[in-house]
């Protein structure tokens, strides 16, 4: 082992000493006010992210999990219906899906952007012609939109739902509008990784539809308009006062951390240039977020066993396709794109606290291994 710090792919202690000072002045708001579910730290920042996000309104929520879920069941699906998505992204997409009684339909990717292919979405469509299928769920992966320009002009010719999972993309805008203003309604989680992070889990459903965002506010507790009344079916799934006072923090200090993810995503780009690697497909005219710096190699496994000999942690999201996994195995189901995707990816340290020379050894340690420097 080396004498070197260990790089970690994300570093939720760094987030916290960096804003220390307000962060804390944000829990002792809260922990003196005496009230700490539903109250004006949420109700602050639910207007605060749905002013930054240019949407009509934003409801928080325990996780992000549970946003998705609440969003399709605001918006009917269940029993019966199916709903597209990929299945290169994190189980949660999926479960949320099963859990309100529908069926997931899994289309490829793109082999670039490793993002929902739409033109094989049409050809599915086009193909199956299954009124069954009701929605759709592109998963913004890696801190890049999938083509909501294209996929909003599909789902309406089809009259599929929209709901969009921007967990990995706060801040990510294509078509000149930010993930999560494209859908009916969006699903985003700050689990204490992401972008914007808080610390423990919290999630939000946000999007255009005053009307559904009303809907998943009631769901999210107990489907109650008048205390202890409930007018639909719901559950108890809330973003607490600490969690929403710490967002708020965040929130602020967002865009700072992605202007810098995406220097490193910069430096990371121009060493590896001459090596093997596919480096990340960036869409023109879009905002990518760089929430992964995702590289791809099949030789990946050796790759990421020779960086943690020398003390830097790289991920691997995600090793295994949903529909490989025992859970949800379907042996008839073929996405070449996304199986051969999940063989591959790699991704490389990319919290925003890193030094320039903590990516330089990053990046030396890669060319070290095959042979470059």
């Amino acid at each position: 082992m080396s004498n070197h710090h260990k790089i970690l792919p994300a570093d939720p202690k760094a987030s916290y000493l960096a804003a220390q000072v307000e962060i804390d002045a944000a829990i002792k708001r809260v922990m003196l006010s005496g009230q700490y579910i539903l109250g004006p730290e949420l109700e602050a920042f639910e207007k605060e992210f749905t002013a930054w996000l240019g949407t009509a309104g934003t409801v928080g929520v325990a996780n992000g999990t549970d946003a998705i879920e609440l969003a399709l069941l605001a918006a009917g699906i269940g029993p019966g219906d199916k709903v597209v998505t990929v299945a290169n992204t994190v189980t949660a997409t999926v479960s949320a899906i099963i859990a309100t009684g529908a069926k997931p339909v899994f289309v490829d990717i793109e082999p670039g952007t490793m993002l929902m292919d739409v033109a094989a979405l049409e050809a599915m469509l086009t193909q199956l012609r299954d009124p069954k299928i009701k929605a759709v769920v592109p998963v913004h992966l890696y801190g890049q939109a999938a083509d909501m320009p294209r996929l909003m002009e599909l789902a309406a010719r089809h009259s599929l739902f929209v709901m969009e999972d921007c967990a990995q993309a706060h801040g990510a805008v294509v078509g000149g509008k930010k993930a999560g203003a494209w859908g009916q309604l969006a699903s985003f989680s700050f689990y204490p990784t992401k972008n914007l992070a808080a610390f423990g889990d919290a999630g939000a459903v946000t999007g255009r539809d005053m009307a559904l965002l009303e809907k998943v506010r009631l769901l999210r507790q107990y489907g109650w308009r008048k205390r202890y009344v409930s007018d639909h079916h719901g559950r108890n799934s809330r973003l607490d006062e600490l969690q929403a006072a710490i967002l708020r923090v965040q929130l602020t200090r967002l865009e700072a951390g992605n202007r810098r993810r995406n220097e490193i995503a910069g430096q990371y780009l121009a060493a590896l240039k001459d090596t093997p690697l596919k480096l990340p497909v960036i869409t023109e005219g879009c905002t990518h977020t760089w929430h992964q710096f995702v590289i791809r190699t099949p030789r990946r496994d050796e790759l990421q066993v020779h960086m943690a000999k020398k003390d830097i942690v790289c991920g691997v999201l995600y090793p295994m396709p949903i529909h490989r996994q025992p859970a949800y195995h379907d042996a008839s189901l073929s996405l070449p794109h996304t199986e051969q995707a999940c063989t591959e990816v790699l991704s490389l340290p990319l919290p925003p606290g890193l030094t320039n020379d903590d990516v330089a050894r990053v990046a030396r340690e890669v060319k070290v291994f095959f042979g470059l420097a």
